[in-house]
């Protein structure tokens, strides 16, 4: 017996589409479901000025099939040089969402981030004053801290003090891992958020490890220990306002998650709502997807939310390829290990 849901038509608040071909294979994955997305300025080089992410969403249109509606939410790369006057003006004209902050050496192509957050104080400063959010990427780089701590020792060691430093400052803690991340996005008030990826929802440390390695399930922030994927289930689906989907899908080719040094990233953009309407279905909160998928990110973000609706139907288990093709290179789609039963409906 079919069942069906209509959502108004979600978004991504977390995506990266990389650029040349692999911006032109993996484009289209996502808009085929989802009307707009943040989309992750860590290029080489990063887009860190107004007229570089023009540039960039020139391209990004351009690689999408004729006839889409697509719009990409564009945003800056915060380096210790930034220019808050540039940051303003590409706010002010409509470009430029949010700006994204990584630490130096935190992830992939985060060489340009922060050491220093004492330089970027003008910056945080002149975005408080114009309401444009900071997308944090929340993990200390200190070889000290273990790889499975970083999250939490970031919210007190560097997430906290800025927020008190910053009054007014919108802050986006983006793909939490941890009850701890969870727990701080709950309590941090109207100008604190939370993005949740598709993956973490679905996989911890065990599924990464056990058995062997497991190279198209390493990401980061890395998976955390079981508790903290069941905190993260508890907080996508509890329809507070404080959290919503930002996948986080992060293209890499086969050779280069396959290989001695891989590389992080999962790529979910091809069939993360099927996936997350199984989750939200194991949780009994079905109900509550579309304000995780549609709502709770347009409202923190402070736009309207989006007219046209998609449907899933669920039925007979549902497939989506396993790879798909980059210029002669291929992309693993991400395989949650377990049936998928809804479908979206053209």
């Amino acid at each position: 017996m079919t069942q069906s849901l209509t959502l108004c038509r979600p978004d991504d608040w977390h995506l990266h589409l990389r650029d040349g071909a692999m911006l032109r294979a993996v484009a289209p994955e996502t808009a085929r479901h989802f009307a707009r997305a943040i989309i992750m300025p860590n290029l080489v080089p990063p887009v860190v000025t107004g007229a570089q992410a023009a540039a960039y969403r020139d391209r990004i249109l351009a690689a999408l099939p004729e006839g889409t509606v697509f719009e990409p939410l564009m945003t800056l790369y915060l380096t210790e040089d930034t220019d808050p006057a540039d940051v303003a003006a590409a706010h002010a004209s409509g470009l430029v969402k949010a700006v994204k902050l990584y630490p130096a050496g935190a992830t992939t192509n985060s060489a340009s981030g922060v050491s220093n957050f004492d330089t970027v104080r003008p910056v945080l400063e002149r975005m408080a004053e114009i309401g444009l959010p900071l997308c944090m990427h929340g993990e200390v780089t200190d070889p000290a801290v273990d790889i499975f701590d970083r999250e939490a020792v970031f919210i007190d060691r560097v997430l906290d003090p800025v927020r008190r430093a910053t009054p007014g400052l919108r802050v986006v803690m983006e793909h939490i891992t941890t009850s701890q991340g969870a727990q701080y996005a709950r309590e941090g008030g109207d100008d604190l958020a939370a993005t949740i990826t598709t993956h973490h929802l679905v996989i911890n440390r065990n599924h990464l490890l056990v058995g062997g390695i497991k190279p198209h399930y390493y990401c980061l922030p890395v998976a955390k220990r079981e508790e903290h994927r069941l905190a993260l289930r508890a907080a996508a689906t509890s329809d507070d306002p404080s959290y919503f989907l930002g996948t986080d899908s992060a293209p890499h080719v086969d050779a280069l998650k396959e290989h001695a040094c891989g590389c992080a990233g999962c790529f979910t953009a091809t069939n993360t709502m099927s996936i997350l309407a199984e989750v939200f279905e194991q949780d009994g909160a079905l109900d509550r997807l579309e304000a995780f998928t549609s709502l709770n990110g347009p409202a923190f973000y402070r736009l309207p939310v989006n007219k046209t609706t998609l449907t899933l139907t669920k039925g007979a288990p549902v497939t989506y390829p396993k790879k798909i093709d980059a210029d002669g290179d291929t992309v693993t789609v991400f395989d949650p290990g377990f049936p998928l039963h809804w479908s979206i409906t053209p």
